[in-house]
């Protein structure tokens, strides 16, 4: 039997055109892992955008669909519904579909709902369908010029084959009585026809075949009644229950503990590796294309035309230097996202989080939360694009939250400067200590989450349609990499440009006589006068100088900025080594001794703490921002200040009480 039927054979036989008057908006639905955002990519191309549903932080992707020449109409604009198994909402995820088809979102009403269907669990898919047919239908005859209309797209139609379950599209469409088409995104087959059932579900109306109501005893029942017109289909699920596949075959190993957890912990590693040793030389020639190759040509430029040293000054080492730090961080999400749809697209994802599934158990997350928190280790900003994974917005939320306590390889340059200097004989010591003080913070910190902001996170059995193993597509993984990239270069990359500039300004504007704008010691200028004035605020913890002051605040834009802004402050050459500090240690040991009362060591290890706990970088809050929305960025910026503080206090004041009663010193 063929898998590929008349995407209109539930009414009249199409026209070789159509047209349409208007550029439609069309939504697509579907449980996770039928293949919804693989069509979406194969839809769309380059042309999307990810933006958050209205006053929600569930993410949705939009796109614009470039209807086939057989139909007159332009484009369309295409909107990549939440993943779910049902109009009844568990989660805000669930309840942004059901709005959108149901009409109850402030978003643009859709005028076809495109449902997609696993052509190998029509079973499973079908109750969907039902429920959004029997919403259709309860719309009334009123209101019938102005609902959707409903498409049905067959996915994974090879997968199904391979099994020996062959759906007629054509039986299908007749039985539903609304348009089915057979696709396959991977290799672009059905695509022009759908797009053509769409236009013709638009141009006519539609009585489908619906459940009497969207009671769930009445959805289920409908499921048996098309299922029983299918009688031969019926047949085949039935005999591919009980035949073994490939990714049966492959789950036994994979799924089994003594070989997937070492497998899942490989593959963690191998992604980990991606995140700092992988990237970081791409990262730096993508920063040196911009700082060495173009900087220079801009100011020779700009020299040339008679502009003053400031404006040269402020377009190079403020908008020029923005630019190059979102650059930099473009090759980083680029391989490790490609790396992450790469596993998604093969089906080992949906494993990986069966095999972590039991981990994540105290922090009430699935096992899905454990790959974003892995990646954090290597750095915080894929990691927070790494949430996509998880299928619930609030889940995603929290789990975003907890990131930034994961110690990115940034930090560990002023771990390492910080520690010689004050621990010299125990320096390694004192870094893992960092490191085992971040794993307590996540899990510390998603309980007290889990317990207050987040009650109505449960922890629930993961339940997963488990995907079959699949080969995947260079160019679907490169168009949903592009898209990730260029989200955050157009939102996140504002808000790095913005504020790096602004720094510029508070370090080239003086605030004693006898400087020049642009030309100004950082003592003496609006940014070292800041520092001063901030100082004050860390004498609880034992290091209350603007040297460090300044540091802190130069870390709030990249912590490996912090070294050299150490060397700066103190005019002295920025160590090659951080693990030795030389002349910059010395300096700051005797910084640390003036401000601790004779404590260094303890000033020093509040000190770590403290950037440890607070805002890991710009890049980070940017990417949250896009993420999660202002609300939620700013509230976890001013908590995280507040606890880093309150830990490095704690640090130091416990430090000194318990030397105190040991009757030693530092």
């Amino acid at each position: 039997m063929s898998c590929h039927g008349d995407p209109s054979a539930a009414s009249t036989a199409p026209a070789a055109t159509a047209t349409l008057t208007r550029s439609p908006h069309v939504a697509l639905l579907g449980s996770p892992n039928v293949g919804k955002s693989t069509l979406f990519n194969a839809l769309t191309g380059a042309r999307q955008r990810v933006m958050n549903a209205p006053g929600t932080t569930v993410e949705l992707q939009t796109g614009t669909w470039r209807l086939t020449r057989r139909t007159a109409a332009t484009t369309a604009t295409l909107v990549d519904l939440p993943g779910t198994y049902s109009l009844l909402a568990r989660s805000a995820d669930e309840q942004v579909a059901a709005d959108v088809v149901t009409g109850a979102s402030t978003l643009p009403a859709p005028d076809v709902v495109i449902v997609v269907l696993e052509a190998g669990a029509l079973p499973r898919s079908l109750y969907l369908l039902g429920q959004v047919l029997a919403a259709e239908t309860a719309h009334g005859e009123s209101a019938h010029a102005t609902r959707p209309r409903v498409v049905v797209a067959l996915t994974m139609v090879d997968v199904a084959d391979a099994r020996g379950i062959r759906p007629e599209a054509a039986q299908l469409a007749a039985t539903l009585r609304v348009p089915v088409v057979a696709t396959d995104p991977r290799t672009g087959a059905g695509l022009e026809e759908l797009a053509l059932a769409v236009v013709h579900a638009l141009d006519g109306e539609q009585h489908p075949h619906a459940p009497a109501d969207a009671e769930a005893e009445a959805v289920f029942a409908w499921v048996e009644d098309v299922l029983a017109s299918l009688g031969a289909l019926r047949a085949d699920h039935a005999a591919a229950a009980t035949r073994v596949t490939r990714s049966d075959r492959i789950d036994r190993v994979l799924l089994n503990p003594w070989v997937g957890i070492p497998v899942f912990l490989a593959v963690m590693w191998g992604l980990f590796q991606l995140a700092t040793a992988v990237a970081a030389p791409v990262m730096d020639a993508a920063d040196s294309l911009v700082s060495g190759g173009l900087a220079p040509w801009v100011a020779s430029a700009l020299e040339a035309v008679g502009s003053p040293s400031w404006l040269v000054s402020f377009v190079v080492d403020g908008v020029l230097a923005g630019f190059a730090t979102v650059l930099s961080f473009v090759p980083l999400l680029a391989i490790v996202f490609g790396a992450i749809a790469l596993l998604e697209d093969s089906g080992y994802l949906a494993r990986a989080a069966v095999v972590a599934d039991r981990a994540m158990a105290a922090l009430g997350l699935d096992g899905r939360a454990m790959l974003p928190l892995v990646i954090g280790f290597g750095c915080n900003v894929p990691a927070l694009t790494a949430t996509r994974t998880l299928t619930r917005a609030r889940s995603r939320l929290l789990v975003g939250l907890l990131i930034p306590f994961t110690s990115c390889p940034a930090r560990l340059t002023v771990y390492l400067l910080i520690a010689s200097a004050v621990f010299p004989d125990q320096a390694g010591t004192a870094v893992f200590l960092m490191y085992v003080l971040s794993i307590a913070l996540v899990v510390l910190g998603g309980l007290v989450l889990r317990h207050t902001l987040f009650r109505d996170v449960r922890r629930e059995g993961l339940v997963l349609a488990l995907p079959a193993y699949q080969r995947p597509r260079v160019g679907m993984l490169a168009r949903s990499v592009w898209s990730r990239c260029a989200s955050f270069v157009r939102k996140a990359g504002v808000i790095i440009v913005g504020t790096l500039s602004v720094v510029w300004v508070l370090m080239a504007v003086p605030v004693t006589p006898g400087h020049a704008v642009a030309d100004v010691p950082v003592a003496d200028s609006l940014y070292g006068a800041a520092a001063h004035a901030v100082a004050p605020v860390f004498e609880p913890a034992g290091f209350a100088d603007w040297h460090l002051s300044a540091a802190l605040a130069t870390g709030f834009v990249a912590k490996e900025v912090v070294v050299g802004s150490f060397a700066q402050t103190y005019a002295v050459a920025e160590p090659e080594d951080p693990s030795a500090p030389g002349d910059l240690g010395a300096q700051i040991v005797a910084t640390l001794e003036r401000t601790s009362g004779g404590f260094p060591a303890l000033a020093g290890a509040a000190f770590m703490v403290f950037v440890l706990a607070y805002t890991p970088c710009l890049a980070t809050l940017g990417e949250q921002r896009r993420l999660f929305g202002w609300r939620w960025t700013l509230g976890a910026t001013a908590a995280q200040l507040a606890l880093a503080w309150v830990l490095a206090v704690a640090v130091f004041r416990v430090g000194v009480l318990v030397a105190g009663l040991l009757g030693g010193g530092s």
